[in-house]
């Protein structure tokens, strides 16, 4: 009796959702994940890792041998160079060869994520590895390879390095952006080099944008205590000779560090999937189109390749009207991967009850995650405010934990996740089941950090966790596609 071979599933990232999509279909399709880098990053982490470089070990891992042996899948290093949706094959340049190779597909998930520099051709950032081979020459710190998880280490070396000079000379230094990258690294520099001389600007009004204004004003308070310059409503305009005086500087800072807004990545897609990149979005656009099943679109919401291609996290753009546009963090990309997942199990007739197949069905809708509206934002190492039930209109959502309680529980989140993509103990969690532990922490926490307070202020603590997580587990009860 002749077996039929599994169908092919290619992966393109082996980020948090890259690792999710390997680990749920491994057991019915032949997985191959493909990355530019050898290895996985906690980026949410990152920012500590430049001030205390040792902390760099608890975000990384090589993922070859976790790939390969704990999920079960295949692991190729090397950059897709383009993605070929009719003839559903992707061309792949392995890190150690200088010709290309040919993958064939059956289905492939993009999980390619994005970068953190619109002011930048490549969107570099110290933020995000610079892993495009044609990036690599034409960015600040090309005598380094961050493909290498070496290389990455040693960029971060070289950046606290020349980090503790100018705290030796107590240098001035601009930030600009205070969204959540911009507070977390003022902060974070603050702390760790107590000499330094820091102004934070941003556009908008206040810090923190998106964010309900009771987070925005515990983190501007926070900032100020600690001496931080902050200036808002103030456009970054450096040639400007008018505009460093109106931040309060006689001139140019020693160094300024630019934090503001996402910048696509998907350079894979511009060949032969162009008509599939967005005009206009975060960054200048070039987001890949998807629609509420998650499969690649045009711009005129054809389906591409025969819906077998799908986008997930923070390298797809939604329209409005299907999905309300989500934040590029991590979980949103997890829930979402966990969609698709279940989309090319029902395409495949590869779930059921009791094990047994089902008939192929149609992919499933997705939706406006609820985890898209949980931040957590640190303040150094022993402080950190964390929002839930956020909602797509700004300035919703209530903060719940703030203070040394939400800095551990923002510790549990990284360790926890971390230990999860490596296929520790928390590896048998996925999706929504991966969140859940850390939001029971964070209830935990919260109920710890009341114990310390007054009784008027127990109750508001408790409830306000409470209260928003009710708000969120309501709001996807509440969804027709979840009911179904």
């Amino acid at each position: 009796m002749s077996v039929e071979p599994k169908k092919r599933v290619l992966v393109i990232g082996a980020g948090f959702s890259g690792f999710l999509v390997a680990r749920d279909l491994h057991k019915d399709f032949d997985v191959l994940v493909v990355d530019a880098k050898e290895y996985f990053e906690y980026t949410p982490g990152i920012l500590r890792a430049y001030v205390k470089p040792a902390h760099f070990d608890a975000l990384t891992f090589t993922v070859q041998e976790v790939i390969e042996r704990k999920l079960h899948s295949k692991f190729l290093w090397g950059e897709v160079m383009t993605l070929n949706g009719v003839e559903k094959t992707a061309t792949v340049k392995p890190i150690f060869s200088k010709e290309k190779e040919t993958i064939n597909f059956d289905y492939c998930v993009i999980c390619a994520g994005c970068n953190f520099n619109p002011m930048h051709k490549w969107g570099q950032s110290l933020w995000f590895a610079t892993i495009h081979e044609a990036a690599r020459p034409e960015g600040d710190w090309p005598h380094i390879d961050e493909r290498f998880i070496e290389g990455r280490r040693r960029h971060i070396l070289e950046e606290n390095a020349f980090i503790a000079g100018l705290n030796a000379k107590s240098a001035n230094i601009l930030v600009v952006g205070a969204g959540f990258i911009g507070v977390e690294w003022v902060t974070e520099l603050q702390y760790f080099f107590p000499n330094l001389r820091l102004t934070i600007i941003d556009f908008l009004n206040k810090c923190l944008g998106p964010l309900p204004d009771t987070a925005a004003s515990y983190c501007d308070g926070y900032m100020r205590r600690k001496g931080i310059v902050c200036m808002y409503g103030v456009k970054y305009n450096p040639k400007d000779p008018e505009f460093w005086p109106s931040i309060g500087m006689e001139g140019e800072p020693d160094h300024t560090y630019v934090c503001i807004g996402v910048k696509a990545s998907n350079y894979f897609m511009e060949e032969h999937g162009a008509e599939c990149l967005s005009d206009k979005g975060p960054g200048g656009g070039k987001w890949i189109h998807v629609n509420k099943k998650l499969q690649v679109v045009t711009k005129d919401r054809k389906v591409w390749a025969g819906g077998s291609i799908f986008a997930v996290g923070d390298c797809n753009q939604t329209f409005a009207d299907e999905i309300k546009p989500i934040p590029k963090i991590s979980y949103p990309g997890e829930e979402q991967a966990t969609h698709v997942c279940k989309s090319i199990k029902f395409l495949e007739g590869k779930t059921g009850c009791c094990g047994m197949f089902m008939k192929p069905r149609e992919a499933i809708n997705s939706w406006w995650p609820w985890g898209a509206g949980m931040f957590a934002t640190s303040l150094g190492p022993h402080d950190a405010c964390f929002v839930m039930a956020a909602q797509s209109e700004p300035r919703t959502g209530l903060l719940t934990l703030w203070g040394w309680a939400s800095a551990i529980q923002k510790e549990i989140i990284e360790s926890s996740k971390v230990d999860e993509c490596k296929g520790g103990r928390m590896a048998n969690s996925s999706g929504i089941g991966c969140t859940t532990p850390h939001v029971i922490a964070g209830v935990k926490v919260a109920r710890a950090t009341a114990a310390h307070r007054a009784p008027g202020r127990i109750g508001a603590a408790i409830g306000n966790v409470a209260a928003a997580a009710k708000c969120s587990f309501q709001a996807v009860a509440a969804s027709p596609e979840f009911r179904s």
